[in-house]
């Protein structure tokens, strides 16, 4: 017989949600301010988005919008949306960028709950695809993500602007243990009221499950000691090295490390100081040296000999890394390589890890297990250890890398179906799997190695213990910063449920005076200008100014510049890491600006940030820029930063527009090319090919189907072809397709 008490609404389905007080008193707040709800992973947070915004569309007359950063979660809550609340399941739809801008549109006017990833959100507002005006509830999962640039921060600046009647409720099971970092979110959210609960606050203990928290310690076998060896004596060369340039930096941390080295960069750039310049090689070096102890301290042989396989080969390449090649050529780290090469023995992780998951299946052949890891190598072994003790798939990112596909949406949201069915029992993840996974059946979690992380912990600590008793093992290699990994992060587990309290019973935020502010920020007129924006673009911090500027912002595929303000005035916006890679194949550099140069009448070439010298010797930097301005005339402007770039050309634009009262429109479309200059275009796209050698061979040639037949030999004979572009033309023009993937010029 069922004793649970259930929620009772006329938006929420009979017997579908359990009455936890906890959830209601929360729930309650949240109603009534824009509130940060922070409780551990498994308790409920969108069951309370749940009564939140079932109140809100049952009182006000308007739709809701839940926002959540990955699909497979987007997914997740549509579809738990849809199984709970009382309304057309048409009504609930769940946006991503794999749906085309125009279907998102028609979807969102007649949806009553959106659910998306932010960057769908901040794309269509941007475009005027959609607006917040009738949107009276917006959530935000993981809101400990509402920092810096993230999405989250101009949806909600957009949300408060645009909605007749706005609300906003944050959730997240770890916002961090870094104050400023939490002030951050609540200014950025406009949040009223914060919410705290863990797993020993009195009305939500007798909704938790224990956890048991397992500490396996494992020593590391004396042949990988000496690789670690090895390598922790090139390590100490480089020490030495810093310490002669003045730099004691042995005993510091990596993040410690790395504001050394952002510092120095800064330092000797505007200095020209070349022992600055010496001591960051030596940075790089050891930050590279130490990443590979890292790898056999936590992870094991396999994960090294891939790490030093891509070190070696970029020490070797043309275009590696200063760093890479002292590396390679230091007879103590090739020790360590040869030592690794000829090494035949595994981290015994691996066999702990077997050993662990096979006592669980023996003890309920029904479990299901979470195993975490921190690289996608370390996935790809694991799953294929444990394939042979029960069903086991990797979930890992979408994002593609060198030799490493990612997983597209439809394979996470099919492989985490599979996962809650039972057809796959173990699921090997690495922190893609941390954030908002819904698994309540999960009876085990493995940490391969631990994380110094409080965020990513209380994450993965999460995935067990919601409906029956969990089990969390740590795995931890003796005498290695797997320890020191783990007594960190509970830490600053610690330190952050400290601060949190302080920051609630500080938080008086005056909702009067906030709201003048923005009232005051947003009477700014500014004129209704309109500028054209290259699709690639659409994503940078200048269109999201422009945007909150009062622009007209229209996003075209253009065939050259980046910003159009008029029918005379085209843009090229480059950064200044744009503009130093793009000298390395100059010609494709100045193809593109006389391209810009040829369709408009005044072209402008926009370099944006600050150390423009850092990564290219000055020399080749002045020259490039010299010319631009001078050989192609084409004036150059640098600004410090994204917003600088917009109000530049805001200024641009209503100077065209208003001043001089000229129209915008594109020029150059690919379909206004004449022949020949299509015939340039096609044989200047060739790697190493700009438009001065595409000419020369065009001249020598006369047409492309004889370019494509000619040999080396005979290509060679054309003003700058030399024996290798020669070569690349033929390897172009002869591989067949299906074996081309596997050849990179």
């Amino acid at each position: 017989m069922d004793t649970k008490e259930y929620v009772t609404h006329p938006l929420i389905k009979e017997k579908k949600i359990e009455r936890r007080n906890y959830q209601i008193a929360i729930a309650a707040t949240a109603l009534i301010k824009n509130t940060l709800v922070i409780i551990p992973t498994g308790l409920g947070k969108t069951v309370i988005a749940l009564l939140v915004i079932a109140s809100r569309l049952l009182n006000k007359d308007g739709k809701a919008l839940i926002l959540a950063p990955t699909k497979p979660l987007v997914e997740q809550h549509a579809s738990f949306f849809r199984e709970n609340l009382k309304i057309n399941p048409d009504e609930i739809v769940a946006l991503s960028g794999e749906i085309k801008p125009e279907k998102r549109g028609e979807l969102w006017k007649d949806a009553k709950l959106v659910v998306s990833t932010p960057q769908v959100i901040e794309n269509d507002l941007i475009t005027g695809r959609i607006s917040l005006k009738d949107v009276v509830h917006l959530t935000f999962d993981e809101a400990h993500r509402a920092v810096g640039n993230y999405p989250y921060v101009f949806i909600a600046k957009e949300y408060l602007k645009q909605s007749k009647d706005p609300l906003i409720l944050a959730i997240t099971a770890s916002p961090g243990s870094d104050i400023e970092r939490i002030r951050e979110v609540v200014e950025n959210l406009a949040i009223e009221e914060i919410e705290i609960r863990t797993e020993y606050s009195r009305d939500v203990k007798p909704y938790v499950h224990e956890k048991k928290i397992e500490w396996v310690k494992i020593e590391m076998p004396e042949e990988l000691k000496e690789i670690k060896d090895a390598l922790e004596r090139a390590l100490e060369i480089r020490y030495k090295k810093l310490e002669k340039l003045g730099f004691a930096v042995k005993n510091m941390s990596k993040k410690d490390l790395l504001a050394l080295q952002e510092t120095l960069q800064v330092e000797a750039v505007e200095t020209n100081n070349s022992q600055l310049f010496d001591a960051l090689s030596i940075l790089a070096e050891i930050m590279k040296i130490m990443h590979g102890i890292e790898l056999i301290e936590t992870q094991g042989l396999d994960a090294l000999k891939h790490y030093l396989k891509k070190l070696v080969s970029e020490g070797k390449s043309k275009g590696g890394s200063k760093a890479a090649k002292s590396i390679v050529n230091d007879p103590v780290f090739r020790e360590a390589v040869i030592k690794a090469v000829k090494c035949k023995v595994e981290h015994p992780k691996i066999e702990k890890l077997k050993e662990i998951v096979s006592k669980q299946l023996n003890r309920n052949k029904d479990s299901r297990i979470i195993v975490f890891t921190n690289f996608r190598d370390t996935a790809e072994v694991i799953a294929k250890e444990l394939q042979g003790l029960a069903p086991t798939s990797k979930f890992v990112g979408q994002a593609n890398r060198v030799d490493d596909k990612g997983m597209r949406q439809r394979e996470q949201v099919e492989i985490l179906d599979k996962f809650r069915k039972g057809e796959i029992k173990v699921l090997v993840a690495t922190s893609v799997g941390e954030e908002g996974l819904d698994i309540p059946s999960t009876d085990l979690v493995v940490f391969y190695e631990a994380v110094p992380s409080e965020i990513r912990a209380i994450q993965r600590k999460g995935r067990t213990g919601r409906v029956r008793e969990g089990k969390i093992v740590v795995l931890i290699t003796k005498g290695t910063r797997d320890e020191g990994y783990y007594w960190a992060s509970l830490r600053k587990e610690r330190m952050m449920y400290e601060k949190l309290y302080e920051l609630k019973e500080k938080l008086k935020i005056k909702v009067d005076k906030q709201q003048s502010n923005l009232e005051k920020f947003y009477e700014l007129e500014y004129p209704k200008l309109t500028v054209y924006v290259d699709s690639r673009e659409a994503k940078s911090g200048v269109v999201k100014h422009l945007y909150d500027l009062g622009v007209d912002i229209r996003i075209k595929n253009l065939d050259v510049a980046d910003y159009v303000v008029s029918d005379r005035v085209a843009i090229e916006r480059k950064t200044v890491e744009d503009f130093a890679d793009s000298l390395i194949g100059k010609e494709r550099l100045f193809g593109q600006l006389l391209r810009l140069k040829n369709a408009y009448q005044k072209p402008l070439l926009i370099i944006e940030g600050d150390n423009l010298y850092r990564r290219v010797h000055p020399n080749a930097i002045r020259g490039a820029i010299a010319a631009i301005a001078v050989d192609l005339g084409i004036p150059i402007v640098q600004t410090s930063n994204t917003n600088e770039t917009a109000e530049l050309i805001l200024a641009i634009a209503k100077r065209e527009q208003e001043a001089k009262e000229r129209q915008v429109s594109l020029h150059a479309g690919k379909t206004k090319r004449s022949l020949k200059e299509q015939q340039e275009y096609v044989v200047s796209a060739i790697s190493d090919i700009g438009p001065v050698i595409a000419k020369n061979l065009l001249n020598e040639f006369k047409t492309i189907e004889r370019i494509a037949t000619a040999s080396e030999e005979e290509l060679t004979k054309v003003p700058k072809i030399g024996k290798k572009t020669a070569g690349k033309i033929r390897r172009l023009m002869t591989t067949p397709y299906d074996e081309a993937e596997f050849i990179f010029d």
